[in-house]
């Protein structure tokens, strides 16, 4: 019996052990998972803090802001300034058009004037005929600054003449605004381009056929004001350059990159493809653009041709043939709106296989009207030849003055806005049309920025101060051109040597604007 008790003794001990153990090991287990639901809990809640952390628009200073060596906050962009929100007081109507917001929602603009006497190189300026209002140019300029253009030589007439448009304009730091006077008209008579054959087939007709040879004119004005620039592109309001195929989003960069051996940059320009017929604000509703045939293998262009058109006269509403940009030198002259020349050789050009001008072409269901209004030709077949270089342009005339508003809009429906959308993802993925969303990107943010509504309001100041004073108390700068009156004061002897050549040299004609390749041009069938 006694070994009995002293053999179960050990076994009983070994029972409390065994028991122990067990108990511990589900203590610390239990510990374990409250720590781990803990975590669980926190770590959400943390990164939620986290988040609010990053997104609040509180008054800290952004470090990498403040301290970055590099004071272009944007690529292409001058030096900024002080902060262009700190001033926000009420304006009017027009000033809520262009729209504006209580916080900056694009933090790249600190100072609108853009401080143009920047040392970057190299200097572009654009030179444009417009008639457009506030709610074009403004957008139009600003973007322009963006991508690097140091300058704009604006030849202005209606709404774009009219005191609370021009005086806007004139206020733009970079702005030179050329009002149409009778001295500038008289200055114009006597260019030699009218003594020289190039533009002579564009001579005294209406129409587009005048504006053209207006725009020639301009750009050879131009070029003897080129202040300081290194190059120079004519463009209309409704066309952004795209300048892609840069290492940024940057024109200034793109031309830098240029081999100096050449002479002319040629951008292909893509055209809108409307999805809406109730289009407003064109750059910031418009992301769809048809591509040029020189930036699609040919097979891709001529195989999707037929669908591409839909039964308009050409693959283009309009014009094909692109814009340029020219180098400023000696003898430079226009060679009509879409390219330049030179009076002493042959320039050497190149065509930019990226990068492209985007043409807003009749975006609004307006613009039918609109183009209608500004000449007076006849609705007729015959008679919209001689005022209208291209095919849709004639039809669109004919249609916006013989027809009813509601069978303009049924019209405008059937050949601008692309309404089929089985077409668009078509045409989409085979790479005939392509999404552009940077202009439409960058203008919103600064209209978000309240930078257009900055610029009225401190043009409306300024007007509300020049009203006290007398208008004969204006003195231009010295060296600088009167906006007001022409009467370009010459900088250099030669005005960059364009009068040193004998009027008697003949040139080949102006390039005009030129629809794309139709099938027909290489004998291609589909």
């Amino acid at each position: 019996m006694a070994g009995l008790h002293s053999s179960s003794r050990p076994s009983s001990s070994s029972s409390l052990s065994s028991s122990s153990s067990s108990s511990s090991s589900s203590s610390s287990q239990q510990v374990f998972t409250s720590r781990l639901l803990l975590l669980l809990t926190l770590l959400p809640l943390t990164l939620a803090f986290f988040a609010f952390v990053l997104q609040w628009r509180g008054g800290l200073t952004d470090p990498v802001t403040r301290w970055s060596p590099d004071p272009f906050q944007f690529p292409g962009m001058d030096n900024p300034g002080s902060n262009v929100g700190s001033d926000r007081r009420s304006g009017s109507d027009c000033v809520d058009l262009l729209g504006r917001s209580k916080s900056p929602a694009f933090p790249y603009f600190k100072d609108w004037k853009f401080d143009v006497g920047s040392d970057l190189n190299p200097k572009i300026c654009i030179i444009s005929s417009t008639s457009a209002g506030l709610e074009q140019t403004l957008p139009w300029i600003f973007y322009h600054k963006v991508i690097g253009v140091s300058a704009f030589f604006l030849f202005v007439e209606g709404k774009a003449a009219s005191p609370n448009v021009s005086k806007v304009l004139e206020l733009i730091p970079g702005v030179k605004v050329i009002y149409r006077t009778k001295e500038l008209e008289e200055q114009q008579a006597k260019s030699r381009i009218w003594n020289e054959t190039w533009l002579a087939s564009f001579f005294y007709k209406p129409c587009n056929y005048e504006l053209f040879v207006k725009q020639s004119l301009n750009m050879e004005m131009s070029i003897v004001m080129d202040a300081g620039m290194d190059w120079i592109i004519h463009l209309d309001t409704d066309e952004l350059i795209h300048p892609v195929g840069a290492r940024e989003y940057s024109l200034r960069q793109l031309l830098a990159g240029v081999p100096g051996n050449v002479d002319m940059v040629v951008f292909p320009n893509y055209e809108s493809s409307v999805e809406r017929d109730d289009i407003k604000e064109p750059f910031t509703e418009v992301s769809m653009f048809k591509k040029n045939y020189d930036h699609l293998p040919k097979d891709v262009y001529f195989g999707n041709y037929k669908e591409s058109t839909r039964g308009n006269p050409n693959y283009f509403l309009t014009y094909g043939n692109g814009k340029s940009a020219a180098r400023i030198q000696d003898h430079l002259r226009p060679n009509g709106a879409h390219r330049w020349h030179n009076y002493m050789k042959t320039p050497n050009e190149i065509k930019l296989d990226e990068a492209a001008v985007l043409h807003y072409t009749y975006p609004k269901f307006s613009d039918l009207t609109s183009r209608r209004d500004r000449c007076g030709c006849k609705p007729t077949k015959e008679d919209v030849k001689r005022c209208f270089m291209l095919e849709f342009d004639r039809a669109a005339f004919i249609i916006a003055s013989t027809a009813t508003e509601e069978e303009m809009l049924h019209w405008y429906r059937e050949h601008v806005v692309w309404t089929d959308k089985e077409l668009k993802l078509k045409l989409l993925r085979r790479g005939i049309l392509t999404r552009i969303y940077a202009p439409m990107v960058i203008i919103q943010g600064l209209r978000d920025s309240g930078l257009f509504g900055s610029v009225i309001q401190s043009a409306q100041t300024t007007l509300s101060k020049d009203t006290k004073s007398s208008n004969t108390s204006r003195v231009d700068k010295p060296g600088m051109i009167s906006s007001r009156k022409i009467g370009v004061k010459e900088t250099t002897a030669t005005a960059r040597r364009i009068l040193e050549i004998p009027n008697e040299t003949s040139y080949d004609s102006a390039i005009p604007p030129l629809s794309p390749p139709i099938l027909d041009d290489l004998h291609i069938g589909i």
